[in-house]
C-alpha cells in the first residue's frame, strides 16, 4: 500500500473521531497554554480520577492530530523522552545484587523490573481508554515507523509500542470473518484501498472477486470493528491456476464450485502499516483453509499464486556484470540467436528490456527457459542466510508452504513485467505437510520444492 494511501485512510478514520475528542478535551483546564511535555506529565500525574485521565488522553490525542509532520516528530520525541530513572533502576539492581536469600532476590527482582517500566508505557496505555484509542495506536506507530530513521530515542518508543500492539493483537483476540458483496459498503471501499498486490480497478472488478466461485477473509479486532487488519482472496477452479489475468478476467464464467478440487489463493494484503512486524499471515491461511475444507469437501488442493517481486531486482546486476554462471552455452546461443548480442546475457537484458517482449513467439521461446531456470534458482538456493531472498518466498516458507510450480507469462502487468519478468510462483499448502514444512524451514533454512522445481533450482550453474 502506498504512502499516499496510508495517509489518505488515517485521515479518513481521525476525522470521524476527532471531534468526540475535542469535545472530551475541552473538558480540560488549560487546553492550548500547555507544552506537550506538560500535557504528558499531567496525563502521567492521573489527578482528577478516571474521566479526567480519559479527557487528557483525548487531549493529548487532538493535539498530536492538529500538528505538521515536524510537530508530530516532536511530539514522538517528547514521548520517547519519558523514560526510566536510571538512578531508580541502579537502586533496584543494587538490592537485587545485595539481596542475601532467593525469596529476596526475586522480590528485588519485581522491583527491579517495575524500575525500567518507562513512563512513556503508561502513557501509551491510556490511549486505550478514549474512543478508537486502539486504532490510535496503530495509527501513530505507522507515523513512528516513518519518521524513525536511526533516532535511538524513536527506536526504543517503537519497541514498546510494538510490544504493546503484540499482546493487544494476539490471534486469540481476532476475529475471521467473511467479505463479500453485502458486506457494508465502507467496509468494501477499505478493501479498494488497502489491496496491495493487484490493484483493484472498479467496482465491477470488486464485485468479480466476490461472488460465488471466489471467498474474502479478513482477521478483525473486537476493539477495531470495521478496520481489517489482514485479508486474503480466493478463487476456487479446477486445476492450479498459472495466470492471474485469467483470474481476474471480469468477462470470465463464474464457475461452479461444486467442481472446484482447488483453492488458489492469489493476494493477501496487510492493511495497517502500524501493525508492521507483527505477523498474522500464516494463521489466517491456515484458518482459511479450515473453512474451505469444511465448506466444500471437493477441495483437494491449497495453493498460491505468488508475485515474485525481487526476481528481477537480483537478475539484472548479474546480468549487467556478465556473470559466468548465469547462463549455459545453451541458452547463451539460443539468446543471441533470438536476439543478436555479443553475450548471451546482454541478449536477455534486451529482451527484457523490449516493450510486451513475451507477445514475440521467438523471443519468449529463447527466454523462458533461462528465466524459469533462474527463478527456481532464485527461490529454492539464493538467499540472507538463512532466509529465501525473496521477502514472499520467505512469508510463504515460513508459514509451512513448498515451491510447487513456475508459471511464465503468470503476471503480464507492467507491474509484473518489471518485478518479475512476467514469471509467477505457486506455493502449495498442504494441511497434512503445514507444520513439518514450517519447522524445516524455520529451524534449519530448508527450503521445500516440488520435484520439478528442485530439479530447475539445481540446473546448470
Amino acid at each position: 500500500m502506498s504512502d499516499s494511501v496510508s495517509t489518505g485512510l488515517f485521515d479518513r478514520a481521525i476525522r470521524r473521531i476527532s471531534g468526540v475528542w475535542r469535545d472530551m478535551a475541552s473538558g480540560v483546564s488549560g487546553e492550548g497554554d500547555e507544552t506537550l511535555e506538560a500535557q504528558m506529565q499531567a496525563c502521567l500525574a492521573g489527578r482528577g480520577g478516571e474521566i479526567s485521565a480519559r479527557n487528557r488522553a483525548a487531549k493529548l490525542a487532538q493535539t498530536f492530530l492538529s500538528l505538521d509532520e515536524a510537530g508530530r516528530k516532536a511530539f514522538l520525541l517528547t514521548l520517547a523522552g519519558f523514560d526510566s530513572d536510571l538512578d531508580a533502576v541502579a537502586a533496584a539492581y543494587a538490592t537485587v545484587q545485595a539481596a542475601g536469600d532467593p525469596a529476596e532476590r526475586a522480590n528485588a527482582k519485581a522491583a527491579l523490573r517495575r524500575a525500567l517500566e518507562p513512563p512513556r508505557l503508561k502513557l501509551l496505555t491510556q490511549f486505550t481508554s478514549i474512543p478508537d484509542g486502539r486504532k490510535f495506536l496503530v495509527d501513530l506507530r505507522g507515523t513512528l515507523l516513518k519518521m524513525r530513521g536511526s533516532d535511538k530515542l524513536l527506536t526504543a518508543l517503537d519497541a514498546d509500542l510494538r510490544g504493546l500492539l503484540a499482546a493487544w493483537f494476539d490471534i486469540g483476540f481476532l476475529e475471521l470473518q467473511r467479505i463479500d458483496w453485502n458486506s457494508p459498503a465502507a467496509l468494501l471501499e477499505k478493501l479498494v484501498d488497502y489491496e496491495a498486490v493487484h490493484a483493484i480497478r472498479s467496482w465491477r472488478d470488486l464485485k468479480n472477486r466476490l461472488d460465488s466461485d471466489r471467498r474474502c477473509y479478513a482477521f478483525f479486532h473486537p476493539r477495531m470493528p470495521g478496520e481489517p487488519l489482514i485479508f486474503v482472496e480466493v478463487a476456487l477452479v479446477k486445476g492450479m491456476a498459472g495466470s492471474v489475468q485469467d483470474l481476474l478476467d471480469e468477462k470470465a464464467p463464474v464457475q461452479d464450485t461444486s467442481h472446484a478440487d482447488t483453492a488458489i489463493f492469489y493476494s493477501i494484503s496487510n492493511c495497517q502499516p502500524g501493525l508492521a512486524g507483527i505477523s498474522f499471515g500464516n494463521f489466517l491461511i491456515k484458518r482459511v483453509v479450515e473453512e474451505l475444507s469444511a465448506e466444500f469437501r471437493n477441495l483437494k488442493t491449497f495453493a498460491t499464486l505468488s508475485p515474485i517481486p525481487g526476481f528481477r531486482r537480483w537478475l539484472d546486476p548479474l546480468l549487467a556484470k556478465d556473470d559466468a554462471k548465469l547462463l549455459s552455452d545453451e541458452e547463451s546461443s539460443s539468446l543471441t540467436s533470438a536476439l543478436p548480442a555479443d553475450t548471451g546475457h546482454a541478449a536477455l537484458a534486451g529482451i527484457l528490456g523490449k516493450h510486451h517482449w513475451w507477445r514475440d513467439a521467438a523471443l519468449r521461446k529463447a527466454a523462458e527457459p533461462a528465466l524459469v531456470r533462474l527463478a527456481a534458482r532464485y527461490l529454492v538456493a539464493e538467499a540472507n542466510g538463512k532466509r529465501a531472498k525473496d521477502p514472499v518466498a520467505h512469508f510463504h516458507l515460513s508459514n509451512g508452504a513448498r515451491v510447487e510450480r513456475l508459471n511464465m507469462g503468470g503476471d503480464t502487468s507492467a507491474k509484473g513485467a518489471k518485478e518479475s519478468a512476467t514469471l509467477m510462483v505457486n506455493y502449495l499448502y498442504d494441511p497434512a505437510k503445514i507444520e513439518d514444512w514450517h519447522e524445516d524451514y524455520t529451524g534449519e533454512g530448508k527450503r521445500n520444492a516440488s520435484t520439478a522445481v528442485r530439479k530447475l533450482a539445481r540446473g546448470w550453474g
